[in-house]
């Protein structure tokens, strides 16, 4: 398992089987300017790290969504070079969104090369348990708009409970903004005809998830900003304190 301080160094063959394309699919992206180049380690071997496995799943939901690769180059070339792979996972996230539910049922080798890795038995019900993979007559109905988000979170080091407890608030959350916001459109949209409502809700949902997208990214990272400032604060507070000169003192002399 790899760290956020700890920048995975994958060979490209390693890289291709992570993000489940050929070898010949990571150079061919390359030449077209998709992804950027490796880092030439010792040897002259070259090294991928976590955003290029970030834009090779952007890259793929976005063929998903029936772009050609001509417009895929046009996204990809809009986005900001220096974008990490959490920012380009946001991306991602809301492409996804333009798309409807999309569940397949598969092998369990397919499973697995669309998960880009092996997955044993307690991968499986971890994701089973996150409504990622459901077993069906010794096959998988896996629903790939959650699959590579589950498939990440195997190597979170949190607990079952706490994810699924995280998972429960989201739903929550979302579904009461989401009302919310329907009855907002509901008020505007009341007087005009069907197609303009249909044309409204297909120009303001990629619009609306990104906007929520960023907002909760914004929040999240002023709570965690807090609750490392608190961290910090308490470990100093409660830090046994040292009298100034203490370790100068000498020991009083008998009269």
């Amino acid at each position: 398992m790899t760290t956020d301080a700890e920048e995975p160094a994958l060979t490209i063959d390693e890289l291709a089987s992570r993000a489940g394309v050929t070898v010949r699919t990571v150079r061919f992206y390359g030449t077209k300017g998709l992804l950027p180049p490796p880092v030439i380690g010792p040897r002259r071997v070259g090294h991928y790290g976590r955003e290029h496995l970030a834009r090779l799943a952007l890259i793929e939901e976005l063929q998903r969504q029936g772009l050609t690769l001509a417009a895929i180059e046009r996204y990809v070339r809009q986005l900001p070079a220096d974008l990490s792979a959490h920012d380009l996972a946001i991306h991602r996230a809301v492409v996804a969104s333009w798309a409807p539910d999309a569940v397949e049922t598969v092998t369990r080798a397919e499973l697995e090369r669309r998960a880009g890795r092996r997955l044993g038995d307690s991968d499986v019900e971890r994701l089973a348990a996150m409504d990622v993979v459901r077993a069906d007559a010794g096959a998988y109905r896996v629903d790939l708009g959650l699959l590579r988000l589950g498939v990440e979170l195997l190597d979170v080091p949190l607990s079952q409970e706490a994810i699924l407890a995280s998972r429960n608030a989201l739903i929550e959350h979302s579904r009461a903004a989401a009302h919310e916001l329907a009855d907002l459109f509901r008020a505007e949209v009341s007087k005009r005809d069907a197609q303009d409502v249909k044309s409204l809700s297909a120009h303001m949902q990629p619009l609306v998830v990104q906007a929520l997208l960023t907002t909760f990214q914004r929040s999240l990272k002023e709570e965690l900003r807090e609750w490392a400032t608190e961290s910090v604060t308490d470990g100093l507070i409660r830090r046994p304190r040292v009298a100034s000169g203490a370790s100068h003192a000498h020991p009083a002399r008998p009269a």
